[in-house]
C-alpha cells in the first residue's frame, strides 16, 4: 500500500512518502509557500483547513483546488469498512470487525441518538467506540462484556 492517497479535485494519486519527503517546499508567510518541482516553480496558498479530516483547499498559482489526504491508517479503516454510513434507518447493527466487547453502554429498550455511545469493541490492539448512526430504541443486544464476536455478527438490534 502506498503511503498516501490524495484526492485533488476528485481524482485520486497515490503518493509515496520518499515522493513527499523529497518535496523543495518553502514556507514564504502564514499560509504562503513556494514550491520548486521538476525545475518548475508554483506559488501554493493554503487558504482552509479542517485538520482533523485531512481536507485542505489550496491556491496553486492562481487556482483552486479541494485536496484530501489519506495516510495508511485511513486507508486501512475505510477498506474495513468503518467509516461507512447510510442514511435508511438501521435496524441492525453488526461487528465491523473481528474483536472483544469489552463495554456494553446502553441497555434494552434505552432511547439514543445519532452517535451515541453503544459499546466498545477492542481490536487489531485498540478500542473502538461503535456508535448510534441514528435515533431510535435499543431493541436487544446479543452480546455481553468479554464476548468474542466475527465481524459481520449482529451485535445490536434497534427498532
Amino acid at each position: 500500500m502506498t503511503d498516501y492517497l490524495v484526492t485533488v479535485d476528485k481524482e485520486e494519486i497515490r503518493v509515496s512518502k520518499t515522493a513527499v519527503d523529497a518535496l523543495d517546499i518553502i514556507k514564504v508567510n502564514g499560509s504562503d509557500f513556494h514550491v520548486l518541482h521538476h525545475n518548475q516553480a508554483y506559488g501554493i496558498r493554503l487558504s482552509s483547513s479542517h485538520y482533523l479530516q485531512k481536507a485542505f483547499r489550496i491556491v496553486v498559482n492562481g487556482n483552486s483546488y479541494e485536496v484530501n489526504i489519506e495516510d495508511a491508517y485511513d486507508q486501512r479503516v475505510k477498506k474495513m469498512g468503518l467509516l461507512a454510513t447510510t442514511s435508511q434507518k438501521v435496524t441492525s447493527i453488526k461487528a465491523p470487525m473481528p474483536g472483544l466487547i469489552i463495554d456494553v453502554m446502553i441497555v434494552e429498550g434505552q432511547t439514543v441518538s445519532e452517535g451515541t455511545p453503544m459499546l466498545v469493541l477492542a481490536a487489531m490492539k485498540m478500542e473502538n467506540i461503535i456508535l448510534s448512526q441514528g435515533a431510535g430504541i435499543v431493541k436487544s443486544i446479543e452480546v455481553k462484556k468479554d464476548d468474542t464476536v466475527e465481524k459481520g455478527q449482529l451485535i445490536i438490534e434497534m427498532e
